[in-house]
């Protein structure tokens, strides 16, 4: 009932109200270090940096997967139009170090401001963008149609409505409809996700596939890499890649009990917050393991049973250095993450059952006998299992992933 009386003027009016709110809940981000507070000024809108002169395209990427997406856009816009500035606004410090790594030296970076007015207006006010590209479902109401209302053109690329969101946005009509209008044209991943936004009222809606297809894999700085391969030496050895909580603790139990069989088995732990580095070591001591954290420089010795790479940036190593790779956001529900850059580095896939965000890849993996989907932590076990006595699978799995993917 209460989505159903969602407008956009409610919504611009709640978004006022609820800023003591919002502004405690970006104060307790900064604390835990999911917020740089080199650079917080421009959550709000403020910015040191000047507006450069002539044309300016904005587009706007979520967080790490988003951003990796726009990669081979940006470079294919440098090269045809090297006259053309580009601003990146993503709302995660991972993402901003990936885009001063991999991006081109031109491209600025901002945080997204915080969805108020007064925020959104400083920045529309100071950048005066004169195209503006959203990536995924990344919907903001303030911004975009406080973007819409200055007449900037909007695109919508790699659009995607999960079944859960596509529900919620349902629910509230009166406001999905006017923010879908908002946009000259809504190109979507899939058929089925097409349909939805037809459904909930856009208008322009067609079928473009999928980004990240054209995106590189992540980069692994040679001589990191070797010494990474020193320390393993002929270890097995498998990854758990972009981790959240509820996770490692599988991961954990999955190591306790090959290791019987395998004593001298390696497991490296890559959490998708490094943030969380000192609670998932905690986790894992705590049941019985032994861990060399990657951020402190703790090398892998012979104990060593989990490497916890507790870094940013550095996934595109471990997956040239593992022949197995668990995709983490999937045990628990948020959805996934991108299975394609492992798939491109001679990764044995597995994943669990939430990889919403990725179904038409992992569907494409499937097919090709290339991503085995496990639904907890025993058949994580039993996969990971399975493909290190058998590395001419693993193998065969992987040679599935680089041409199903």
């Amino acid at each position: 009932m209460i989505g159903a009386l969602a407008t956009p003027a409610l919504y611009r009016a709640f978004s006022q109200l609820a800023g003591p709110a919002i502004h405690a809940y970006l104060a307790r981000r900064r604390r835990r270090g999911k917020e740089d507070p080199t650079r917080f000024l421009e959550r709000l809108g403020r910015t040191e940096r000047a507006r450069p002169e002539g044309v300016l395209l904005w587009a706007h990427a979520a967080s790490v997967g988003e951003t990796l997406s726009l990669q081979p856009l940006v470079e294919r816009l440098e090269a045809q139009a090297p006259g053309l500035n580009i601003l990146i606004t993503s709302g995660t410090r991972t993402s901003a170090q990936l885009v001063a790594e991999r991006l081109p030296g031109s491209v600025v970076h901002q945080y997204v401001p915080i969805d108020r007015p007064g925020p959104v207006r400083r920045f529309l006010g100071h950048w005066r963008p004169d195209l503006a590209l959203w990536v995924e479902s990344e919907l903001w109401p303030n911004l975009v149609l406080e973007t819409a209302a200055r007449g900037v053109p909007m695109l919508l690329l790699n659009a995607r409505l999960s079944p859960r969101s596509y529900a919620r946005w349902r629910r509230m009509p009166r406001l999905i409809g006017p923010l879908l209008g908002c946009f000259r044209k809504i190109l979507a991943l899939t058929p089925a996700e097409a349909e939805r936004f037809r459904v909930l009222g856009a208008a322009n809606v067609a079928v473009a596939g999928n980004l990240k297809y054209d995106a590189p894999p992540p980069p692994g700085e040679p001589a990191a890499l070797a010494a990474l391969a020193r320390m393993v030496g002929t270890r097995p050895l498998w990854l758990a890649a972009s981790t959240h909580a509820g996770e490692e603790a599988p991961v954990a139990a999955t190591h306790a009990a090959l290791k019987l069989a395998q004593p001298t088995l390696l497991t490296i732990l890559v959490p998708r917050h490094p943030e969380r580095g000192g609670d998932v070591a905690a986790l894992l001591e705590g049941a019985g393991l032994r861990v060399a954290r990657r951020s402190r420089g703790e090398p892998i010795g012979p104990e060593t049973d989990i490497y916890l790479a507790d870094t940013l940036g550095e996934l595109g190593l471990f997956y040239r250095l593992a022949p197995i790779v668990f995709v983490g956001g999937s045990l628990v529900p948020l959805g996934g993450h991108n299975p394609l850059e492992p798939a491109q580095l001679d990764c044995a896939l597995i994943a669990g059952p939430h990889m919403e965000n990725f179904s038409e890849i992992r569907a494409a993996l499937e097919r090709a006998d290339a991503l085995e989907t496990v639904t907890d932590g025993e058949t994580l076990r039993r996969s990971v299992a399975a493909l290190l006595a058998r590395p001419d699978e693993a193998a065969r799995r992987a040679d599935n992933a680089r041409g199903g993917g």
